[in-house]
């Protein structure tokens, strides 16, 4: 009898059970990443066999910027109001160990930064109200001008090097703001024919993200360039390239 109820109970204890598992991502120095910007890809895997459990995109917006940005943090309180998640429901039979990875800002393969965690997920013991924050550093950067593979002549110089930069969550940067662009180190390292060439800054404009600067070459040649913009009170670090053409 007492083998019988042991059996019993051991198959009782083996059937899976629904767990809620909430993730969120969390720009470094900004906010939640959301649909603005295309989301952040949730994968969770079994951290053993690293099969994926589950695999979604965040949706809903960056959350309260007041709440995340200005307000002192105290214990247990929620800064995850009106702020994008996914939310998985995953049938486990005992406690798992999980790998959490986080690609952020999803459609942006340049400024794309895969960040990860891990927990453990026991049956019936959900992560579940703000769940489990992962933070994604670094920045957006997106080279306006010059377009890549640009063919021009040397007598149109100077060339306009402009860049959009944001914050990963899509967070604008301004003169002077909440993110300041004056505050940032935004330069161009330009290289000619395969060999540095000049560094550049770029200057923040009044209209928001925008950091232009000009550059005028001394001679034809292919020229690459790459745009990064640094926040050095947060390490916070984007970069993006193009390359064109300048003739005689």
């Amino acid at each position: 009898m007492a083998f019988v109820l042991l059996a019993i109970a051991g198959a009782l204890q083996a059937q899976p059970v629904d767990t809620d598992i909430v993730v969120r991502a969390k720009a470094r120095d900004g906010k939640f990443i959301g649909s603005s910007v295309g989301g952040a890809l949730i994968r969770i895997k079994d951290a053993d066999s690293g099969r994926v459990l589950a695999e979604g995109v965040t949706e809903g917006g960056t959350g309260n910027t007041d709440l995340i940005m200005k307000t002192p943090r105290t214990r247990y309180g929620s800064i995850t109001e009106n702020a994008a998640s996914f939310k998985a429901t995953l049938a486990i039979e005992k406690p798992t160990f999980l790998t959490i990875e986080v690609l952020a800002p999803y459609i942006k393969k340049q400024a794309r930064i895969l960040s990860q965690t891990q927990t453990w997920l026991v049956p019936g013991k959900p992560i579940a109200g703000d769940g489990l924050t992962v933070e994604v550093p670094g920045m957006i950067v997106d080279i306006l001008s010059p377009g890549t593979h640009l063919y021009t002549p040397l007598k149109q110089a100077p060339y306009k090097i402009t860049a959009n930069v944001v914050m990963m969550c899509g967070c604008i940067v301004t003169p002077g703001g909440l993110w300041d662009g004056n505050a940032m180190e935004v330069a161009a390292i330009v290289d000619k024919d395969g060999r540095h060439y000049k560094t550049i800054p770029l200057l923040m404009q009044t209209a928001m993200n925008t950091f232009r600067a000009q550059l005028t070459p001394d001679s034809p040649g292919n020229y690459h360039i790459t745009v990064y913009a640094y926040d050095p009170k947060t390490g916070n670090t984007g970069v993006d390239q193009t390359s064109f053409v300048v003739t005689d």
